[in-house]
């Protein structure tokens, strides 16, 4: 019949090629969907699948999709969590240099309990009145003491819950911006050293990096990393933002031998730290291991914890007056209950640990009031990203202020929220070579100097505003906070600044 219509012989081939694999795939899907049918009667897991069949499928795919249904379609630009598409907009396009001016007014709620504002005044500083942000020392006890006057640097994250084209190009980045960069509890890597700036090493509670084959802190260890120019300070972590309580989480997935052996573990077994440093019961060995640390390698030593209960601070400036101002940790750095990780449980992400924006002020009171705030300074860490984030917490009693989601943003993260997975589609949180390989370090290195620039530039502009000449010199009285009746008041009256001396 096709031939008398005068249809060639090989579109009659073609044409029945096709009938005979559409027919064919009908099938395959017929076949498979009867295979999935069984398996969901049968099994008895999953209620929805068992009672409704192939179709109860979708509700999983669902409910997966609609996380990125809803950051991209449905939220508003400033409610999303943790991180609304303003605060990531913005950090993107200071990343990439491009206009972070906006248009035609505000669209944050200035009315809103809670909400910060500053104090601008009858007359700003102008240009040629203002001055260079001030360098601040850290360890005036120490051998090797760190000056420095950058105000805003990388916060700790790990090689290994970050990939190495990730640290790389946070290492050149912060180097090309003079900031600092936190090398988390997961040890020294090349890649932290790859951008030749300065380093801040922490110290996790399973000590890796400067760890004995039994896990104990080795001297020698930490001897050998003191001898290196680039790392400037020791950090002990006692708690972090989103866990605390508890030790860091690395899945077995993500342990290379590379990692492995730059921590002192197993090949692809998870990697679990102590909920504490087993050593340290007491406010005691607290100050003796931070003198220890600070007298095998000749360089400035603190703390980073998160703030609940206050008692052990207090009990802690009390001894160091006993014992003497030089035997205090250099630094505290104070990070928020709403912090940040790539894994931890929500019992204690959602529910554990005071926010930055009420622990800030009342750790800045108690070393005021102990008169050691000369002595200890203060680093702010947790969810500030922002110039007035930062321009907030110098307000409040910070020396300076690290971040980490910050950075990752400026990296290209996209808050896909598969940080404690294997499947970073941005390659920052993967070890996955063919995902790692979007995020070219050189590139991205870029963007994180272009990012610390700005976030600098921004907070002189605030304090500038404010009528100082420069972001130190911000103070509580600068910052204004909305109350419940709707009346702004200034965080000077809302924490009124503790006297020198008041508490001992």
């Amino acid at each position: 019949m096709f031939e008398q219509m005068g249809i060639p012989t090989f579109v009659i081939e073609a044409l029945t090629f096709f009938v005979l694999l559409f027919v064919f795939a009908i099938g395959l899907v017929v076949l498979g969907t009867i295979i999935l049918y069984v398996i969901d009667r049968t099994q008895t897991k999953h209620a929805v699948r068992r009672n409704f069949p192939v179709i109860g499928r979708g509700r999983y795919w669902m409910e997966h999709i609609g996380v990125f249904f809803r950051q991209y379609f449905f939220a508003m630009d400033r409610e999303e969590m943790p991180f609304n598409r303003e605060q990531r907009s913005y950090v993107y396009r200071a990343a990439k240099r491009d206009d972070t001016t906006l248009a035609f007014g505000s669209t944050r709620n200035l009315h809103t309990t809670g909400t910060i504002m500053f104090a601008n005044c009858a007359f700003p500083t102008m240009r040629k009145d203002a001055v260079k942000t001030r360098e601040v020392e850290v360890g005036p006890y120490c051998t090797t003491p760190y000056k420095t006057a950058s105000l805003f640097n990388v916060s700790g994250m790990s090689y290994g819950a970050l990939s190495k084209v990730a640290v790389e190009a946070l290492s050149k980045g912060s180097a090309k911006a003079g900031a600092w960069m936190n090398t988390g509890e997961g040890g020294l890597s090349s890649y932290h050293l790859s951008g030749g700036g300065d380093i801040v090493f922490q110290i996790g509670t399973a000590k890796y990096g400067v760890r004995d084959e039994n896990g104990n802190l080795s001297d020698d260890k930490l001897e050998a990393l003191a001898a290196k120019e680039n790392i400037r300070m020791f950090e002990l972590k006692l708690a972090q933002g989103a866990k605390p309580g508890k030790g860091g989480i690395l899945p077995g997935e993500k342990v290379s031998e590379e990692i492995a052996e730059i921590r002192g573990i197993k090949v692809g077994e998870d990697s679990i730290s102590p909920n504490r440093h087993p050593e340290i019961n007491d406010i005691e060995s607290l100050l003796d291991s931070i003198n220890h640390i600070r007298d095998v390698t000749g360089k400035p030593v603190g703390i980073k914890t998160v703030m609940g209960s206050f008692d052990w601070l207090d009990e802690m400036l009390q001894l160091i007056h006993k014992r003497g101002v030089e035997s205090a940790p250099d630094f505290i750095t104070i990070d928020s209950g709403d912090g940040g990780t790539g894994a931890a449980p929500m019992s204690l992400m959602d529910y554990m640990g005071l926010p930055i924006w009420e622990s800030l002020p009342m750790v800045a009171d108690r070393l005021n009031g102990f008169n050691l705030k000369d002595r200890i300074k203060i680093i702010a860490s947790g969810k500030l990203i922002t110039p007035a984030d930062v321009a907030w917490a110098l307000c409040m009693g910070a020396d300076f202020v690290v971040s980490a989601r910050g950075f990752m943003f400026s990296l290209g993260c996209i808050q896909a929220l598969q940080c404690n997975k294997n499947t970073c589609p941005t390659g920052i949180t993967t070890h996955d070579p063919k995902l790692q390989r979007g995020l070219v370090a050189a590139d991205k290195a870029e963007r994180v100097a272009n990012y610390i620039e700005h976030v600098m530039y921004e907070v002189g502009v605030i304090a500038h505003s404010c009528g100082v000449k420069e972001p130190r010199e911000l103070n509580r009285s600068h910052a204004i906070m909305v109350q419940d009746n709707g009346r702004p008041l200034p965080m000077s009256n809302i924490f009124p600044n503790q006297k020198e001396g008041s508490l001992m």
